[in-house]
Parts: C-alpha cells; structure tokens; sequence
C-alpha cells in the first residue's frame, strides 16, 4: 500500500501523519518539541513505523510549521509548504464548506478565510503569546491544576471572572490579583477561556469577516472551555475537528500525494546525526547567516543566503573549521 507523510513541526509540539490513497489517517504522532526539532522528528518517526500495518511503503513526504525548511532539508521532502497552506488544505479535506478556520497552537495563532474552498484573506500572531497554549500551560501550572481539566472547570463556572487578555504580562498580574480577592478557581479558569478568546478576535480576527461554517483547530481547541467562549462570545456554532490538531500534518501529506513526485521513504534517517551550524557568510556587505545542516559531520544543505555564493562560502568555512579542529 502507498502512503504519505506529513510533518507539522513548531515551536512547541511535533506533529506527523501518514495517509492513505483514501486521505484517511493511518497512522499519527504528536509530542513536544522540547527545543530540539531534530529529536523530537525521530521520536516521531519511530511512533509512526511502529504504527504502521505491515507492507506500507512512504512515496512522498510535506513538511509544515517553523521548522519546515530545516526537516524537510532532513527527510528529503518533495514538499515544503507555508502553514497557512497546509492547514487549509487539510481542514478542506475534512470540511469542504468551511468558510472560516480560527487555529491556536502553542506559541502563535491564525486565522484562515476562505470563499469556495479558496483562501482570499488570513491573519497571524506571532509576536505575544498571549491566549496561546504555552499561555494556557503556564496559567494551568499557577493555578496548580493539570490543563486537560480547564475546560470542565471553566463549564462549571457561575460567573466568569474578567480577565485582561491583552498581554500575558497584564493577564498573569490581573489572574493573581483575582485569585488574591478571592474569586474561585472556576470563575477564573472561565475568565481566562473569555480573555483568550476576545485577545485572539481583537488581535487576529480584527476587521474579518467571521462567517460559518466555522472550524477550531490546533492544540487548544481540545479545550472545551474555550470553544464554549467561542460559541458564546460568536454567537455562532463552531465546530471542532477529532484530528484538529493534526491538521497541518494533514495537509502537508495531501499535498506530498498531489505533487506527483515519487520516491520511496527509508526510517534509517532516524538513526543518521544530523547538525545545524550558523555561519556568516562575510563576502559582501549583507553578511548573510546561513543555517547549514550536516549529516554525520558532512555538508547536506543550506539556506538564508541572498545568493548563490552564500552556501559555497559556508560550506568552505565549515571545512576549513573542521580541519582546524582535526589539527588541534
């Protein structure tokens, strides 16, 4: 049987899939990141062989998420593609009518618009982590209660503390000063779900047209609290996904099978050593920093470089080091 692999690999949790001709999810992984893309695609990887059923062969592989460029250098990927792609072809897949995608994951959030399966507008937060999951974790951890469990709290709360979502700096203060006045735990894990919510409408859905059907996707929106706070604060139905959080690993393989480019995948790279080295390139002005991959010591790839003389600079530099080091 012919298969595809799709990787979703960020800041926070590694992601990956292996579909079937049928786009049905054959087998699937999902585990932190913990700082270290390269391990955790291994850890992967040795998941996903594990859960393969005998006689799967891997034609094509896609990559998506931060480190898109470096693991698909790695694994050798016919395609490496944008999140913003990725997930709106896998939630597609799945939804066809979807008009709107609203995605929160562990260090960013996006917003996904679309118009008869195509993609006409988008936004995305980067730049505070304020109503993401590492946001939620850290509050879950303050408030000494595992994060699986704030959606049944907040589902009992009687009446839903205000919390400023504005800044997790301001949201963290404003939690503490609450608890302090002595609201209960269920107000404020409803409060955070609410500021959650409002900070990702008034940052990412600001001047969007939010129109079902609506699909909430990556890691937090198996956070019932906050699709509750969705519902509520849309006046909509929102819909969740079972596989939400594997969306963007979903689309990376769908369209790995549709590049029509073919060859097969070996699980031996997990047993390779691979390195990333940053090195100046120094040879004009722009002073590039190429990110340059080696497996087992040697060359593979490169990129950042604004030409092509980039990548043949560092890799002489990278061999000239290597050498000093042998010498000493």
């Amino acid at each position: 049987m012919q298969a595809y692999l799709g990787f979703d690999i960020g800041s926070i949790s590694t992601k990956a899939v292996v579909l079937d001709d049928g786009e049905k999810v054959i087998a699937s992984s999902y585990l932190w990141t913990e700082g270290d893309p390269i391990g955790a695609v291994k850890r992967v990887l040795r998941q996903i062989e594990a859960e393969l059923p005998p006689g799967t062969e891997i034609v094509a592989v896609g990559t998506t998420g931060s480190a898109r460029e470096l693991i698909g250098r790695i694994l050798g990927a016919q395609i490496v593609k944008n999140e913003i792609t990725a997930h709106a072809i896998g939630t597609l897949s799945r939804h066809p009518e979807v008009r709107t995608i609203l995605e929160i994951g562990g260090q960013d959030s996006k917003i996904i618009i679309l118009r008869e399966g195509v993609v006409v507008d988008y936004a995305m937060n980067t730049l505070c982590a304020a109503g993401t999951g590492a946001f939620l974790m850290a509050q879950s951890k303050r408030l000494n209660i595992p994060v699986e469990e704030f959606g049944a709290y907040a589902l009992r709360s009687k009446s839903a503390t205000k919390i400023a979502g504005r800044c997790t700096v301001f949201a963290e203060s404003d939690l503490v000063h609450k608890a302090q006045m002595g609201h209960n735990k269920e107000d404020l894990i409803a409060g955070l779900c609410n500021s959650i919510v409002h900070n990702y409408l008034n940052n990412v859905g600001k001047g969007k047209r939010i129109e079902g059907p609506i699909v909430f996707q990556g890691g937090v929106s198996k956070n019932i609290g906050v699709l509750h706070s969705f519902r509520k604060i849309l006046n909509q139905d929102v819909s969740i996904d079972p596989e939400g959080h594997l969306m963007g690993c979903i689309g990376a393989a769908i369209l790995a099978a549709r590049c029509g480019a073919r060859h097969e995948f070996n699980f031996n790279v997990q047993d390779v050593e691979f390195q990333t080295r940053g090195v100046e390139c120094g040879g004009c002005p722009n002073n590039c920093e190429v990110i340059c991959v080696l497996r087992n010591g040697e060359f593979l790839d490169g990129w950042g470089n604004r030409c092509g003389a980039g990548i043949e600079r560092a890799k002489r530099k990278l061999t000239q080091a290597e050498v000093i080091v042998k010498n000493e």
